[in-house]
């Protein structure tokens, strides 16, 4: 009885060791997901190069989603987070003007709503407006397609009702937090998604960045083709982008625009 008993424990372990090979096999074997849901995050393995981003630009690029252009090429795409207005965003623009650099900004509804002449003035001076949803919601919690089509709409009708204008179909995710659903979704209403490669902790208003930390963040970590995401609510920002911009011009950097960043 107890030689039974003893065959059967070795029977039984054999299985299992037996089960969890076929399971690891399985599990390397089978195909990774494309894209994860989260919080769009990125590490830099070298100053100065392409940092790695939660998903390649060729698992984005199935649903037009992009966050970094060309590695070939030394082109910078600017573009702004626009959350609300607080006397900042005209001395962004002027440096802007300054450099002849195109940039996108990617608006809510009440900033639209409240700030329609500044509106105006980014289209006027050739920038991109593009959709931030009207609320400012987690979209990754949203997995009704008309619901998540209402957040992009009513942001379009608030930008037709300042400009008469349709607004170009560039997509950010608030906060950054995505799904694959929510790509899928912006990509059948016909826009495009923006992500970043590069960024820095520029958005609590009582706690801004001394300018030599912006520049020590900003300097050593651009690269060939960077979608750099700065928010248009920062002093620290207005403060030192005409001298950020010339810095990167000193580097041999020009300024592209989104258009050119999802060209085939």
């Amino acid at each position: 009885m107890h030689r039974m008993k003893k065959h059967i424990r070795r029977v039984a372990a054999v299985l299992l060791a037996a089960a969890l090979i076929a399971g690891c096999r399985w599990y390397f074997r089978r195909e990774p997901e494309a894209v994860q849901t989260g919080s769009w995050g990125l590490s830099f393995p070298e100053e100065g190069s392409t940092p790695v981003g939660n998903a390649t630009p060729e698992e984005l690029a199935k649903y037009d989603a992009a966050f970094v252009g060309d590695p070939a090429e030394k082109v910078i795409y600017l573009t702004f987070d626009a959350g609300y207005e607080n006397g900042n965003t005209e001395k962004i623009l002027a440096a802007l003007r300054a450099h002849n650099a195109p940039a996108a900004f990617f608006v809510v509804g009440s900033f639209v709503e409240q700030n329609p002449d500044i509106v105006r003035e980014m289209v006027s001076e050739g920038h991109i407006v593009g959709n931030h949803t009207f609320h400012h919601y987690d979209m990754s919690r949203i997995s009704d397609e008309a619901a998540f089509a209402r957040e992009l709409k009513d942001l379009e009708d608030a930008y037709r009702e300042a400009t008469g204008a349709e607004l170009p179909k560039y997509y950010r995710p608030p906060q950054g937090i995505y799904s694959e659903d929510n790509l899928r979704m912006a990509q059948k209403l016909g826009y495009r998604t923006v992500f970043w490669s590069l960024a820095y902790v520029d958005w609590y208003q009582d706690d801004q960045p001394t300018s030599e930390a912006a520049f020590a963040k900003l300097i050593p970590r651009i690269h060939n083709g960077a979608v750099v995401l700065l928010h248009s609510t920062s002093s620290t920002n207005a403060a030192i982008l005409d001298e950020l911009l010339t810095r990167w011009e000193s580097m041999g950097y020009r300024f592209g625009t989104l258009s050119e960043l999802f060209a085939p």
